[in-house]
């Protein structure tokens, strides 16, 4: 009850947030719901529909990492002193941020449950289409148990994370926590020296044995369009070690981040760099572990976008045949839609953490245009250096498998 008086006094883009969590919430639940329809529709596919649940994690692991970003810079999970005279701590704060994550994503549930219900006839009565009747399991009666442990799944993930990212920790003798940082990021400086430090190493090597480990299962693999690595639709002829090889990609990609941001943020404040450069490198260094890891996450996503694209267009030249399922594209939208607003929301993130060193900034004579130029050479120069990378990758990653 408290986190719904809370949210009705919001600002506008706080709820804006929280409506893109529940829109990520409904488009996981309704992917899987769409898998248990085909799995009662088709009985004697059992390993297909298996496939398109393990396909279901990954935009239920964007989903969820979109709502732990949004709930780190919810404003009910910061320290208030009218909510510590009543007994909310940080671990109660912690809490009700869960349980607000946790009540969007049971919104954005019912609505997919509403959407699939409709699209299968058994609310209008007539399904909307016989394509769609097939896919969903029109006819079929749904099993009581099976669709609310379903629809359950992103609300209860999300919440947990969510409490899990927002939880107190203890601080070592003689640390302090930085005034600039919110609550839920004291104690990073030392863990985000270490990721910058080691993380960068692993990460190559983990990209370089993702790529090799897919080159080498994509020589056995066919030529024909069942080979070339389906996705829902057609996910029993799928090579183990392709998909092992991207997961690798993927991780690497993401361990890496954080150390090419800190390297950019060095080459920006290198040698003799003006007020703008100065600035720019200097926020980039500090936020290289904060900002590193959703954009590793994003340049993983479009490199495995950039990869797909190019696999699928080769089968489209040969065939003249998609060899992928109607919610592949629902699936690819969803992911990417939820890396790019989790890379805007922690920008925000960033934003706010320092307010304090932008108000003083503002008071010795910065100007605002400054601080905006500032942001954008922050951008232009991480997107100059993240996308040849996702790029060559993505070659990389799919050159095996385009011959």
């Amino acid at each position: 009850m408290l986190a719904l008086r809370l949210a009705r006094g919001t600002h506008p883009l706080v709820l804006l947030r929280r409506f893109m969590v529940a829109m990520a919430s409904a488009g996981v639940g309704f992917l899987l719901l769409c898998t248990l329809g085909h799995a009662l529709g088709h009985p004697e596919q059992a390993s297909g529909s298996a496939a398109r649940l393990l396909w279901c994690v990954v935009p239920l692991t964007a989903a969820v990492q979109l709502a732990v970003a949004v709930a780190r810079t919810d404003p009910a999970a910061r320290p208030q002193a009218g909510l510590s005279s009543v007994g909310l701590g940080p671990v109660g704060l912690a809490l009700l941020a869960a349980v607000s994550t946790a009540v969007s994503c049971t919104l954005g549930s019912v609505f997919a449950l509403f959407a699939f219900l409709c699209l299968r006839g058994d609310l209008v009565g007539v399904p909307y289409s016989a394509g769609v009747a097939d896919t969903l399991g029109a006819g079929q009666p749904l099993p009581y148990a099976g669709v609310p442990t379903l629809l359950f799944v992103v609300p209860v993930l999300a919440g947990a994370a969510s409490a899990i990212a927002l939880r107190p920790r203890k601080q070592r003798p003689g640390a302090a926590p930085e005034p600039q940082q919110p609550a839920a990021a004291a104690g990073e400086p030392d863990s985000a020296r270490t990721t910058v430090s080691t993380g960068m190493p692993w990460g190559v090597a983990l990209t370089a044995a993702g790529i090799a480990l897919g080159s080498y299962a994509g020589r056995a693999t066919p030529s024909s369009a069942d080979g070339l690595l389906p996705l829902p639709g057609r996910l029993d002829t799928i090579p183990p070690g392709v998909v092992g090889g991207w997961m690798l990609i993927g991780i690497g990609l993401v361990l890496a981040s954080p150390g090419l941001t800190h390297l950019c943020g060095r080459l920006l404040a290198s040698g003799r760099p003006g007020a703008l450069r100065l600035l720019s490198g200097r926020v980039l260094q500090e936020e290289a572990t904060r900002l590193g890891r959703p954009l590793g996450v994003l340049c993983a996503v479009a490199s495995g976008a950039l990869a797909a694209t190019q696999l699928y267009g080769t089968a489209l030249d040969s065939t003249g045949d998609r060899p992928f399922g109607p919610l592949t594209g629902v699936g690819a939208a969803l992911v990417m839609a939820c890396a790019t607003a989790t890379v805007l929301t922690v920008a925000l993130e960033t934003k706010g953490a320092r307010s304090n060193t932008t108000a003083a900034l503002l008071r010795i004579g910065a100007s605002p245009a400054l601080l905006r130029r500032a942001a954008a050479l922050r951008g232009a120069v991480m997107v100059a250096v993240l996308a040849p990378i996702s790029w060559a990758v993505a070659e990389l990653a799919a050159l095996p498998l385009s011959h």
